[in-house]
């Protein structure tokens, strides 16, 4: 009981406080011993060393001892509570009535059994061995006993401590830092374990003397007592005690009876034993606990089960569990646990059911666990788990279920699996196995489930697989690399529930045979090889006509052709999904679809299917999602869809439909999107469908012919993210109505012929991307736009708007709005090349008037003069050279040649940054421009001038944020009477995206761009190349977009360079202009250059798209599409188009996952195991875009205003996701 006085001293009390507050403590402390049921607890009070202390500090210690044992209400609460007290020490210096009082407290407590307390008062270890030593010298001295007649247990009789029925101590607890035994039981602390506390006595609380007590019950000692303090079941009270004060949330209040005064069988979730009253099961799951898991649990050493599962528990599995000897079931799933999964758990010899799975383990599976050879349940999977699958799972002779899915293991199966002939289930889904199918498998004749989704396996199916597994239910193959046809002979399984193979390279066609299968639930070919293009290759939809209880049929991305069978209607009335888009198969689609009652998706996208679509749709009344984009469909959009209430989404774009708008869609009151762009529809919007609050994503009208005016009922969309109603012949004022569209982040209003004046749009807070170009606006440009912090992209070109351009906010950045095509507007800022605002001074006196008018008429009739005479003369000097020669500095400074040269230091080597077919790149500095970017163009080189006048055309009038602007040019000669050009730019210290693609060794950990960085680059690109190709008053076409031609400022925002070959189109927007500035033989770059150029063809906007797409899929996949990787006819395009969708986490750049260090993936994406479905969907419609980019027929490519819809959309969605995962990965980082 150490540090009275020093605690007293901290807190700025007196001593005779700390003594006190220690007195309390010894109050305390007793009834935690009694409650925890420890038998004997000794307190060495006062040594007889402390009578040396002050005479005052001495008399209180008495008068303290006195109060404590002496008042009647502390003998009645012992008494009560069963405890006894002996104390030992000479008493005979004591007061009497301190002395009456000890005697009192001995006499009423000495039949007690409950704790037995010594309180050692005026006691010394050294005078108790002295006097017992004297004893025994005096009795031999006296006769009474010989020398032979001592030994140890003669002599703990003469001890003091044998009179109060003293039993050797277990623990000794020594608080206040303190290291030494003093003068406290020196003989009979001979084999007593040793605890120090570094806390004063005063403050030691319960949770501490708890700690001391459980760090004593973990030890391995040599010498036990034969009367251990620690008995029955307060064992397991302290052990369960211990994980309670682990715990750092209990929502559910399930451990707040967990105390003292009920009985530990009583807690909830404890089950005790009958016979020995001792804890056989600890069942906590589900109840959001919070906390690490305390090592003391394996002190329940009669524990047989255990399941904390479905809860936060973070940290390591202790390595005490091991102890648990009697265990059966242990079940850890579903927690925040870290680090490797501890050897020691094969001494569970017993155990049955050992449940890991849902953490977040990591390192290899310990081979040692091959000794649980009763182990009949083994789940490993969702963890982070690396290495082979060890040999030892072949002595689990028992196991009945093995789950290993969503780890990161590797390897092939290991053939001993052929000896657990007692498998039911496994799972390996989601690693990284390889090799052929597993030979080893085809002995275990009793599985149900085998899945092997999501790895690397190969080769073909043996054709007898159905013979060997006669039992099967389940098969999963998905996403891996197996060949071959599908055998019938899983006609076979008659218990066949579920056939998932998707995403492999499966050929022929689906066996006839399986309409056997009376039990199929789901069938799933999803992006095979299937199907030759014949008519006869849906005939086994005739079969699965029998299968009665069919939920889900995918077929959808093979080569199936023919017809769409009649037979289709007469599937099982069960069916909920029903896939078969992106195959050859043409038809039209029979109106007893609406037999298939319970569809709730219905997916026929990107086929040759033409006709209408049946108005017996609308029987189909629990659709949720209907898919019927990119057909040849014709006739009307079917009125009866406004009987499905319950549609999600309906996709119809890109057919050939035409009509109107069926107002009866106002009746889909769920609806989130509605796409029906890119058809021939025509009439009103109708103000029932544009009424819809439901839609929340996406509403795409774009490409039609929808007249009249834009409803005010547009003001109920308040929940929409994403308008597009541009390219159509809308007309009248945008309602003021719009404003209330508080969620849109996309609004798409242009080449339509609305008028008026631009309505307020305040309340538009999350706008990024705002169009409202080519209608006939009027009117001034709202002051309020510039508010709009979140507002990315501003085009308001080509409208009859006037007055002066606000210069804040996005008005601030040339490159984010678009203006031209409005003549009287003004102002603005000096980058848009705008005529001043005349600034409307005070009226002068009437007499003036006349003289400036003939002031105003003379100057304005000698500046026509010599107007005229500048005409004539360049009409004259244009016979001998062409007009553009001399006008392409127009609106650029030009700085001289020397200025270049010591900018450059000498066009210096060392300030080469890079070099292209028609000049090299320099790096400058440059007043007042500062650091430069200097293109010098090798004049020798065929078309150098060309590219030069090009560049400057190109880039003189257009302003967008992701397009590079040229600062000032060049035009002079050099020292040597040398023609010399070249343009300036400002210096991208990121360099170029080919740099950050293609990093050089030693730069890999600097040039790392994460998957949002790509896809925001990709986007700004894709911006940037709509607005040439859109936006701009004459079409601009790049023609050499590729990672070098795009540079990254200090945002990593990406910027359009290098338009050398950029070549301007005609009012059709179809065929360039053959006497532009470019060579004529030049269209771009190797790999990047649309393939219809190599064939002589016309450059034209698809031309870009096409190289866009190339690019977009080597940002994503870190491969050049010149590539060695890519042999025989194999392309970049080939290659990703052909992994899409099951294989997207092969041919995505894995560095794009790494956040810090090669191997340490992101916390929200570590492995296989934490990608969500939702994020691979995300990288899947990132790489279909790029795909649908680089398609080689030009008319099948988007256009760009579509890709940038769906990448932006994309964003969103992936932005959502990882902002998810971050918050998981905070909060796993605040429980670690």
């Amino acid at each position: 009981m150490d540090g009275h006085r020093r605690w007293a001293k901290n807190k700025g009390l007196t001593v005779k406080q700390g003594h006190r507050a220690g007195g309390e403590k010894i109050q305390v402390l007793t009834r935690l011993c009694s409650q925890w049921g420890v038998k004997v607890l000794t307190i060495f009070a006062f040594s007889t060393e402390n009578w040396v202390r002050l005479k005052e500090e001495v008399d209180f210690l008495m008068k303290l001892f006195l109060e404590l044992i002496g008042s009647q209400e502390n003998l009645d609460e012992w008494t009560r509570d069963g405890r006894r007290v002996s104390f030992i020490g000479d008493k005979s210096i004591l007061s009497k009535s301190l002395q009456k009082a000890l005697t009192v407290m001995e006499e009423r407590t000495k039949c007690n059994s409950g704790l037995h307390v010594i309180m050692a008062i005026n006691y010394s270890g050294r005078h108790d061995i002295l006097q017992a030593t004297k004893s025994i010298a005096s009795k031999v001295k006296n006769g009474h006993l010989t020398v032979k007649d001592i030994d140890q247990s003669l002599f703990e009789q003469e001890l003091e401590t044998h009179c109060a029925e003293f039993p050797e101590p277990d623990l000794l607890i020594r608080t206040s830092g303190e290291k030494r035994v003093s003068n406290f039981m020196l003989w009979q602390l001979a084999y007593t374990e040793f605890y120090f506390a570094n806390k004063l006595f005063p403050d030691m609380e319960e949770a501490d003397f708890m700690e001391a007590l459980m760090s004593f019950k973990s030890r391995q000692r040599r010498y036990e007592c034969a009367s251990a303090g620690i008995l029955g079941n307060q064992t397991d009270k302290l052990a369960l005690l211990d994980l309670k004060s682990q715990i750092t949330e209990d929502p559910q209040g399930l451990m707040d009876s967990w105390n003292a005064t009920l009985n530990v069988c009583q807690w909830p979730g404890v089950t005790c034993g009958h016979k020995h009253q001792r804890v056989i099961s600890l069942d906590l799951k589900d109840h959001r606990l919070a906390g690490t898991i305390s090592p003391s649990i394996g002190n329940l050493s009669f524990l047989r089960i255990l399941d904390i599962s479905d809860n936060s528990f973070h940290g390591v599995i202790p390595p005490e569990l091991g102890q648990l000897i009697r265990l059966q079931t242990m079940n850890l799933s579903f927690n925040f646990l870290r680090g490797e999964i501890p050897l020691t758990l094969s001494r569970c010899v017993n155990v049955v059911n050992l449940i890991l799975d849902h953490n977040i383990l990591e390192g290899h599976i310990p081979t040692e666990l091959g000794s649980l050879t009763k182990l009949e349940m083994l789940y490993l999977k969702n963890n982070n788990l690396t290495g082979n699958v060890p040999n030892f799972v072949g002595n689990l002779t028992s196991l009945r279920e093995l789950y290993i899915s969503y780890n990161d293991l590797e390897g092939e199966l290991p053939e001993t699996m052929a000896n657990m002939r007692s498998l039911i289930e496994l799972g390996v889904s989601v690693n990284s196995l390889s090799g052929e199918f597993p030979p080893a498998l085809y002995n275990l004749s009793s599985l149900t489930l085998l899945s092997l989704s999501f790895n690397k396996f190969r080769g073909r199916l043996r054709p007898d697989i159905g013979l060997a597994f006669p039992n099967l239910q389940r098969l999963y193959l998905a996403n891996n690399y197996f060949t071959g046809s599908i055998p019938a002979s899983l006609s076979n399984c008659s218990d066949l529930l579920r056939l998932d193979i998707p995403l492999n390279n499966f050929t022929g066609n689906i066996p006839l045979s399986f309409g056997n299968l009376k039990n199929l639930l789901w069938l799933n070919v999803n992006d095979n090889q299937l199907g030759v293009g014949a008519p006869d290759d849906l005939n086994f939809i005739n079969s699965l006509t029998n299968c009665k209880m069919l939920e889900f049929l995918d077929i959808a991305n093979n080569k199936f052709g023919g017809m769409l069978p009649y037979s289709i209607t007469n599937l099982s009335t069960t069916l909920t999904k029903l896939l078969i888009g992106y195959n050859r198969i043409s038809g039209t689609i029979p109106r007893e679809i609406s037999n298939l009652v319970n569809l709730d998706m219905l997916s026929i996208q990107g086929t040759l299917i033409n006709g209408s679509i049946p108005d017996s749709i609308g029987m189909l009344s629990n659709l949720k999602n209907l898919h019927m984009e990119s057909n040849q469909l014709t006739g009307n959009i079917p009125s009866s869809l406004g009987n499905i209430r319950g549609l999600l989404y309906i996709y119809l774009q890109d057919n050939s439909l035409e009509g109107t708008i069926p107002s009866s869609l106002g009746n889909c009151t769920s609806l989130q999107t509605l796409d029906i762009a890119q058809n021939k529809l025509s009439g009103s919007i109708p103000k029932q469908v544009i009424a819809l609050s439901s839609l929340s994503v996406l509403l795409n009208m774009s490409y039609n012919s929808l007249s009249g005016p834009l409803p005010v009922e547009i003001g109920n969309l308040t929940n929409l993210a994403a308008l597009d109603i541009s390219n159509n012949k809308l007309s009248g004022e945008i309602p003021h109505s719009l404003e209330s569209c508080s969620s849109l982040e996309i609004l798409y209003l242009q080449e339509n012929i609305f008028e008026g004046t631009i309505p307020p749009l305040d309340d538009l807070k999350n706008i990024q991307y705002l169009d409202l170009s080519r209608n006939t606006l009027s009117g001034n440009i709202p002051r309020s736009i510039t508010k709009h912090v979140s507002l990315q992209n501003l085009n308001l070109s080509f409208n009859h708007l006037d007055g002066e351009v606000p210069v804040q906010g996005v008005f601030s950045d040339a490159s984010r709005i678009q203006v031209m095509g409005n003549m009287n507007l003004c102002g603005g800022i000096e980058e848009l090349h705008l005529h001043p605002c005349l600034k409307h001074a005070n009226k002068r006196p009437q007499k003036h008037i006349a003289l400036i008018l003939v002031l105003a008429l003379g100057t304005s009739a000698a500046c026509l003069t010599l107007l005229l005479l500048v005409s004539y003369c360049c009409v004259k000097k244009g016979k001998h050279r062409p007009s553009t020669a001399s006008s392409f500095r127009k609106g650029y400074t030009q700085v001289s040649y020397e200025e270049l040269l010591n900018a450059t230091g000498g066009f210096s080597s060392n300030n080469l940054i890079g070099s292209g077919s028609f000049g090299s790149v320099y790096r400058g500095n440059l007043s007042p421009e500062g650091t430069i970017a200097v293109k010098v163009l090798k004049l020798e080189k065929k078309g150098a001038s060309k590219s030069f006048l090009a560049e400057c055309e190109a880039l003189r009038n257009i302003r967008h944020r992701n397009l590079v602007k040229i600062s000032t040019v060049c035009s002079s000669v050099d020292f040597d009477g040398n023609d010399f050009k070249a343009l300036i730019y400002p210096f991208m210290e990121n360099g170029s995206l080919d740099e950050w693609l293609h990093p050089k060794e030693g730069q890999m950990l600097q040039k790392r761009l994460s998957i949002l960085h790509r896809l925001n680059i990709t986007i700004d690109v894709a911006s940037a190349l709509h607005y040439l190709h859109s936006q701009c008053h004459t079409s601009i076409v790049h023609c050499d977009l590729k990672p070098s031609n795009v540079l990254l400022d200090n945002d990593l925002t990406a910027l359009v360079s290098d338009f050398g070959l950029a070549k301007f189109l005609s009012d059709s927007g179809q065929n360039a202009d053959v006497n532009q500035f470019s060579t004529s033989g030049i269209k771009g770059t190797v790999g990047y250059a649309a393939p219809e150029y190599g064939m002589g063809g016309q450059v034209s906007c698809q031309g870009d798209v096409y190289s866009f797409g190339i690019l977009l899929l080597e940002i994503f996949t870190g491969r050049r599409p010149t590539s060695e990787l890519f042999e025989d006819n194999e392309t970049l395009h080939s290659f990703v188009k052909q992994a899409l969708p099951g294989q997207v986490m092969d041919v995505v750049d894995q560095s794009a996952l790494y956040e810090t260090e090669p191997g340490d993936l992101m916390d929200i994406l570590s492995c296989r195991s934490d990608f969500s479905d939702e994020f691979v969907e995300c990288l899947v419609s990132i790489l279909t875009a790029g795909v649908s980019c680089s398609e080689e027929t030009p008319h099948a490519r988007i256009s760009m205003g579509q890709v940038i819809l769906d990448l932006i959309s994309i964003r969103n969605k992936l932005s959502r996701i990882l902002v998810h995962s971050e918050k998981v990965k905070i909060s796993r980082k605040g429980e670690s």
